[in-house]
Formats: C-alpha cells, structure tokens, sequence
C-alpha cells in the first residue's frame, strides 16, 4: 500500500474517533446534574472524577497495550481501543445512575485510544524529518472531530441528552468496522520484538524512556505543560455556562472552534515553523504561546473574547508534535509502541493531576461558599504552570544541544 494511501487511513480513524469524543463533551453537565440532581457547581467536581476515573485505568494500561504493539503489531490494539470505546459510550447511554458513567469511564480507561496506536503507527511509516509534520497531522485530524463533533451533539443533545451517546457509539464501532476491514498492520516481522514485562509498570516504562539521549527534561515540561492543559477540559463547559450562560449548543460550537485552529495549526502551520526555524525554536514558542492564551482565558469577561484569545492558545499547539517528533527520533523503531504507550501513561497521570485541581478550583471561586468570586482562577494556575514548564523545557533544549555538539 502506498505512503500516502495508509496516511489517509490512519487520519480517518483518528477523525472519526475524535468525532465520537466530540459529540458527549456539550451534555456531559447535564447528563451529571439529571443523575445526580445536583447543581452546576456540583456537577463539575464529578466531571473531575469521571477523567480522573478514565485516566487512572489508561495510566496502569497505556504502557501494556504500548509493549504488546510492539510484539503483536498496531492494528489489533487499535481494535481493542476503538471496541471498548464503543462499549463505553453505550453504558452512557442507558447509564440509570452516576456509577454507571464511572464503570464505563473505567472500561473505556482499560482499553485504550487508538490515538495512542495512531501516534506508534505514524511513526512507523516516517522519516525522522517528517515526523513533526505527521504527527501535526494527527492533531488536525484531533481538531477537524472537534469541530464536527461537538457540533452534533450540541444539536442532538437539545432533542435529548442521551441521543449525542447513542452515535457515538455508532461511529465508534463503524469505525472499528473500518479499522477491521481496511486498516493495515504497519510494523513489519522483523521490527517486532519480545515483550518485556517490567516495561508494562508505568514508573518503570516511563523511567526508561527518559533515559534516552538526557531526554528528562523534555518529558518533564511535556508532563507539566498537559497538567496545565487539563484545564480546559476539565472545566470549559462549566466556565462559559457560568460566565456567559452558554448552553449545549453555544458550547459546542465553541469547541468547533477551537477544532478549527487546531487543524489549521497542526495541519499546516507546524510543518512551516518547524522548516523555518527548526524544532527546538518551534518547541519554545509554541510553549510560549500556551502561558499567553492560557493566562488570557481567565479574564475573558466577555463570551467575543474567549475566541479571540483561543488563537494565541491555539498556536502553542506548534509545540506537542514537534516534542513528539523529537521523543520519537531518539528511540528505534522497535521501540516505538513502548514510547507511546508511556507518553500517554504519562498524559494519562496528568489527567488524574490536572482535572481534580481545576475542578476543585472551579467549585471554590464559583459554590455558595466562594473565597472570591472567580471562574478564571483554573486558568490562573495553568498559566503559572505553563511558565515553569516553559523555564524547563528552555533548559532541557539548551542541554540536549549542548551533548550534541560534544558528541560531534
């Protein structure tokens, strides 16, 4: 199959599964407050939990499922993903209580993205230079779900909360039907190799991969840079129906904005930075950009602003495939299932981290016992964040430099 045909591919699961994510984020609030009777407030700390849920499942497994591609090659892993996903989103749909979200959060957090699976397999079909452009083009596929998505299920969320669950589990599964009957397999016999078991526990992978050319550092901004992140996420919903009385369908369309710059940054504009100035200038920027917009976000006042101060936001995105393409280039191709599979255990671990903060700071300046009125304050402390893990990763690239040269 040609180069730029299992491209293709891979970008239309990975769209397609972004599509199914999507759609639940508008009426993931209301689903919570109907099965809880609690208020907005309330319902933003069990939105925490319910990622936290997710991400604790996909930080003990990322790294399993990273190890056995490594043995048993992508595609299997990325069905096994794209099936329990399926499953998760069916146990939304008919969940009778807020357990039911937590067990199939858990079931979803078991299996794995085909992301993850995504991100092994780009790498496998790439040359080192291309790397940061490819992986970019993933995270347009990320954005373009995200502006299709969310679309869908604020329209079909306001006919009924449960019907945005009900396709994407549809979606799901075609997509696994897709996965099953066109998808091929991209590592190749002789690039596979034996399963190491202490390499599935994820301080140990994670450890293990940080040891490669004095990448620590790296990994260290990366980790705290998407702690930061998790603001978003974790409280975007509930921020702009606090502060501009948003409903579904307002927040999802802004969310198909931010999938909008999301493609048209990862898409297009990361492979221009990058050849204009290289990839560790780009990774700094980009850092650069995420403190700005981050900062910007709490003092939007108005609901015109938190679009524009997206773009800045936005163009930080330069920096996520340009550190993964470096990540990438230092390890060898028989190892690359185990790389992603412990970058996302590390993700994932920023995602029990980051929501519970952001939910819990969100809950204290906005309940009835309030310190200070203040919806922003979440995005206050991701923007101190993204300062230190700017100040690190300036410092890792500064070092990585410098072994370079001496070994040359």
């Amino acid at each position: 199959m040609k180069l730029k045909s299992t491209k293709i591919f891979i970008f239309i699961t990975v769209l397609v599964d972004v599509i199914g994510i999507g759609i639940i984020i508008p009426v993931l609030p209301t689903l919570i407050i109907n099965l809880t009777g609690f208020g907005l407030s309330e319902a933003a700390a069990y939105g925490g939990g319910l990622l936290i849920a997710y991400a604790g499942m996909q930080f003990l497994f990322s790294p399993v499922l990273g190890e056995l591609s490594d043995k048993f090659g992508r595609r299997p892993v990325l069905l096994i993903s794209l099936f329990g996903l399926s499953i998760d989103y069916l146990i939304h749909a008919f969940a009778p209580t807020i357990i039911w979200l937590f067990i199939g959060r858990i079931l979803a957090g078991i299996s794995g993205a085909s992301y993850t699976v995504a991100n092994a397999y780009m790498a496998d079909i790439s040359t080192k230079e291309d790397k940061a452009k490819n992986f970019g083009l993933l995270g347009a596929a990320f954005g373009l779900g995200f502006i299709i998505g969310p679309s869908i299920g604020g329209i079909f969320g306001a006919i009924d909360v449960r019907l945005p669950f009900f396709i994407a589990a549809g979606l799901t599964f075609a997509n696994f039907l897709f996965g099953y009957f066109v998808v091929p397999e991209s590592l190749t016999p002789e690039n596979r190799r034996n399963i190491v078991l202490k390499k599935m526990i994820p301080g140990v992978s994670l450890v293990h991969i940080g040891k490669f050319a004095g990448l620590g550092g790296l990994i260290l901004a990366f980790f705290l840079a998407h702690i930061a992140g998790q603001a978003l996420p974790a409280t975007w919903t509930f921020f702009t129906m606090e502060m501009y009385d948003w409903n579904e369908a307002e927040v999802g369309y802004s969310l198909s904005f931010v999938g909008l710059l999301v493609a048209i940054v990862q898409g297009g504009v990361v492979g221009i930075v990058v050849k204009k100035f290289g990839n560790r200038k780009t990774v700094i920027f980009g850092f650069i950009f995420w403190t700005i917009g981050m900062l910007l976000f709490a003092f939007a006042s108005k609901s015109w602003m938190i679009y524009v101060f997206l773009i800045p936001y936005a163009l930080g995105g330069i920096a996520g495939p340009t550190l993964q393409g470096i990540l990438s280039n230092q390890v060898s191709v028989k190892e690359q299932g185990n790389l992603q599979g412990t970058l996302t255990s590390a993700l994932s671990l920023t995602t029990i981290i980051g929501p519970g903060i952001s939910a819990y700071l969100f809950y204290r300046f906005t309940g009835d016992n309030a310190i200070v009125y203040f919806p922003g304050a979440p995005y206050v402390a991701g923007a101190v964040l993204l300062f230190i893990s700017t100040l690190v990763v300036i410092i890792a690239i500064r070092r990585l430099t410098a072994s370079r040269k001496a070994k040359s």
